[in-house]
């Protein structure tokens, strides 16, 4: 008996294959990971080797590909969209402006997730290594076409994907009569025209997911040899980590597999 529960432990100790995105989430990741590895979980990163903050650390078992950009494209790209997004302008010129940046940055993850599918290298270690999960954030669904390949239950780690697809993909309840879209500046308690409002915010994303979404959904296809989108396989995310807080965040329904854990981005204090 004593040996055994000597073992448990060990047991419960497992393999970690960690797709994530670039960029100020991969600090919240990087406290998580830490904490798998001193309970004795096994975590492998695949990663660019462009990145913002996703570079080659003692403490982290790291898998790097490369990829058809530079530094200074990339950079550059963030860099206009997150300007663009705060700009205090009207609901038309944010619109088109982000259309533009959001087009490239999809494209360019699009072409950094296909240069990881066709690395054969890196794609046998993968499917030779028994992992038990694989951890991504799918705001970036290239984590979703792994786990889907490698048949592996998934853990999303995120903020929020575009077009409001978790809520599509997890079947909770959206109303844009009550729920106020992200960067619309509207309160929670809305007067009639506001709500007209909301729901005329909410056609944007009509848009904005054919190009942002569309060429995984292409990629996903064309390396399964099946006809899939990504909502298909956004529906199989096992536990859904979502870093809200309802301090910060309106409140909404959730399901029983979406954890909040609005903080983790936060420091220990």
């Amino acid at each position: 008996v004593v040996v055994l529960l000597s073992l448990l432990g060990v047991a419960a100790a497992g393999k970690l294959l960690v797709v994530f995105v670039d960029g100020s989430p991969w600090f919240s990741l990087r406290e998580v990971l830490d904490v798998l590895r001193q309970r004795g979980h096994e975590v492998v990163v695949v990663a660019p080797e462009v990145s913002l903050r996703m570079k080659p650390s003692p403490n982290l078992v790291m898998k790097m590909y490369p990829v058809p950009f530079t530094q200074e494209e990339m950079e550059k790209d963030i860099q206009t969209f997150l300007q663009v997004s705060f700009e205090e302008v009207s609901f038309l010129e944010r619109f088109l402006k982000l259309y533009e940046v959001i087009k490239r940055l999809s494209n360019m993850s699009a072409s950094s997730c296909q240069q990881l599918l066709q690395n054969k290298e890196l794609m046998s270690y993968l499917e030779e290594t028994k992992f038990d999960a694989i951890l991504t954030d799918p705001v970036v669904p290239c984590g979703l076409i792994l786990a889907e390949h490698l048949s592996l239950p998934s853990v999303y780690f995120l903020r929020g994907v575009p077009c409001g697809l978790e809520f599509e993909a997890t079947q909770c309840p959206n109303p844009p009569s009550y729920v106020p879209r992200t960067l619309s500046q509207l309160p929670d308690r809305m007067s009639f025209l506001q709500r007209v409002q909301n729901l005329l915010f909410d056609t944007q994303n009509l848009f904005l997911c054919d190009f942002a979404v569309d060429p995984f959904s292409k990629l996903a296809s064309e390396f399964l040899q099946r006809e899939v989108t990504v909502l298909d396989l956004l529906r199989k995310g096992s536990v859904w980590l979502l870093r809200l807080d309802f301090v910060l965040d309106y409140p909404r329904p959730l399901m029983p597999n979406i954890i909040p854990i609005g903080g983790m981005h936060c420091g220990h204090k």
